[in-house]
């Protein structure tokens, strides 16, 4: 099976599912990665935007990934970005991959950017084009979402489990490459908080850890 993972920002592929990305890639299947934005502000330096691409590749290559694409466009300012230009890079990285299952942002992140990524991959994965995607999931994000405002719309509502007991230390460690954005608890990007997260979501099903998706289409 191959499996396409959507990320705004390097990071994101890890604390949304790197313990699912690691299970997967451990079972045999092929895991992509795409990184729609550099992850700086305008004002970051080239030097620091780099840094973290690195961090991104050794994490990414730690999980078992088998390719991760970069983007580059702006974080900040993907607004700027002509909306036919990025619907347009994730119609090409889709068609080229042609992955089973693709994991996207939810919608409700605060960001406006996992906002708009989450639009364009929608228009890139409807099942018009020569290869069509049969499953697409939506994950979850500590530090964008359920810090949006608080309504029906923005709310992630878990409809899928996935058991990664077996693969959360390995989560967390692929976490530690990225230095540049790891924080110290009780921020969200802590290691304390992502392993908290994992820990509820495991209980939820009974299980030491767990990672909670919510399935936006399944085509059988």
């Amino acid at each position: 099976m191959k499996v396409l993972v959507v990320a705004p920002h390097p990071d994101d592929e890890i604390l949304g599912m790197g313990g699912l990305t690691a299970r997967y890639a451990d079972e045999g299947n092929e895991v992509y990665v795409c990184v729609v934005t550099k992850g700086g502000l305008p004002l970051f330096s080239e030097e620091s935007v780099e840094k973290v691409r690195k961090e991104c590749r050794e994490a990414d290559n730690f999980l078992g990934i088998k390719e991760t694409v970069f983007l580059d466009y702006p974080a900040a300012m993907l607004e700027d970005v002509p909306r036919h230009e990025l619907n347009d890079a994730l119609v090409r990285t889709i068609q080229r991959i042609r992955p089973d299952e693709v994991y996207i942002p939810h919608r409700g992140d605060m960001q406006l950017d996992h906002k708009m990524v989450v639009d364009a991959v929608m228009v890139a994965l409807r099942p018009k084009y020569e290869h069509v995607v049969r499953r697409v999931y939506a994950y979850e994000t500590l530090s964008e979402t359920g810090w949006d405002v608080p309504n029906v719309v923005n709310e992630f509502i878990p409809t899928v489990y996935c058991d990664i007991s077996e693969y959360i230390e390995k989560k967390l460690e692929a976490l530690k490459i990225y230095q540049s954005q790891l924080a110290e608890y009780p921020n969200p990007r802590s290691l304390q908080a992502v392993r908290a997260l994992a820990m509820y979501r495991g209980a939820t099903i009974n299980v030491r850890a767990a990672e909670a998706f919510s399935l936006v289409r399944e085509i059988r």
